[in-house]
C-alpha cells in the first residue's frame, strides 16, 4: 500500500532530486528540471511549483538558507534539502519502484468503451495509432542513439522503460488489428450484429451477463 505522503505531489520528488546536488532558488529549481526533462517522466504542473516548495518548507524536508536580487528583480529565496528531505526522497523512490500502481490511461479508457464503435472503424482507428505510435518509437530510439556514449545509462533508464512501454503498447495494438482484420476475434460476429441494428443493446448486455459470446 502507498504510503501517505506529507506532500505527495510527483513535483516533490522531482524538486528533491535537483536540489539534493545544492542549494537553489525556485527559477534555478524550475531551469534544471526543465533541463533534464522531468515534465516528461512526471507530470508536472508548473503553476504550482510555488505551492509546493512551500509545503515542502512546512513538512521540514527543505530550509531557506539565504536570499539574492539580480537587478530590479525581487527577491529569490535559496533553499537547501534537509536530512529529512534525503529521507523522504530515498523512501519515496524505494516505494515507487518496488510498489505496482494501477494506473488509468486515456487508451484504456477509450478501450473500455470500445463497442460504441464499429470493427472496420477501430481497424481504421488502430492502424492511426499503430502509426503514431511507431513514429514515436523511432524519434525516442534516435534520441537514444545520439546519446549513446555521452550519458551513463543508468541516467537513460526511464527512458529505456518508456520505450518498451510503447513498443509492447504497439505489439498488443498490431495483434488485436490483426484478429480484427482476420476475422479470428471471437466477439466479431456479434460485434458487427450490434452494429448492423440485428442485435439491441439490452440483448448484447444480457447475453454477456449470461455468459454467452454469441447470439444463438
Amino acid at each position: 500500500m502507498a504510503t501517505k505522503r506529507k506532500v505527495n505531489n510527483l513535483l516533490a520528488l522531482a524538486i528533491l532530486s535537483v536540489i539534493i546536488e545544492r542549494p537553489m532558488h525556485r527559477y534555478e529549481i524550475a531551469s534544471k528540471l526543465r533541463e533534464r526533462g522531468k515534465d516528461q517522466d512526471m507530470d508536472i504542473k508548473w503553476g504550482s511549483l510555488y505551492t509546493v516548495v512551500q509545503n515542502m518548507v512546512k513538512a521540514g524536508f527543505l530550509e531557506a538558507v539565504g536570499s539574492e536580487r539580480d537587478g530590479a528583480r525581487p527577491e529569490r529565496v535559496i533553499y537547501r534539502i534537509t536530512d529529512a528531505g534525503r529521507a523522504e526522497m530515498s523512501d519515496w523512490t524505494r516505494e515507487l519502484i518496488a510498489t505496482p500502481v494501477q494506473e488509468h490511461d486515456a487508451f484504456t479508457a477509450g478501450l473500455s468503451v470500445i463497442s460504441a464503435l464499429s470493427p472496420d472503424e477501430v481497424i481504421e482507428l488502430l492502424g492511426v495509432r499503430i502509426g503514431a505510435l511507431e513514429a514515436i518509437v523511432a524519434g525516442i530510439r534516435g534520441e537514444l542513439e545520439k546519446l549513446a556514449g555521452t550519458l551513463p545509462r543508468l541516467f537513460l533508464i526511464e527512458t529505456e522503460y518508456g520505450l518498451a512501454m510503447l513498443e509492447a503498447e504497439a505489439a498488443w495494438a498490431r495483434s488485436w488489428r490483426a484478429e480484427l482484420v482476420e476475422g479470428t476475434f471471437p466477439d466479431l460476429p456479434m460485434w458487427r450484429q450490434f452494429h448492423a441494428g440485428d442485435i439491441a443493446p439490452s440483448d448484447v448486455v444480457e447475453m454477456v451477463e449470461r455468459g454467452m459470446q454469441e447470439p444463438k
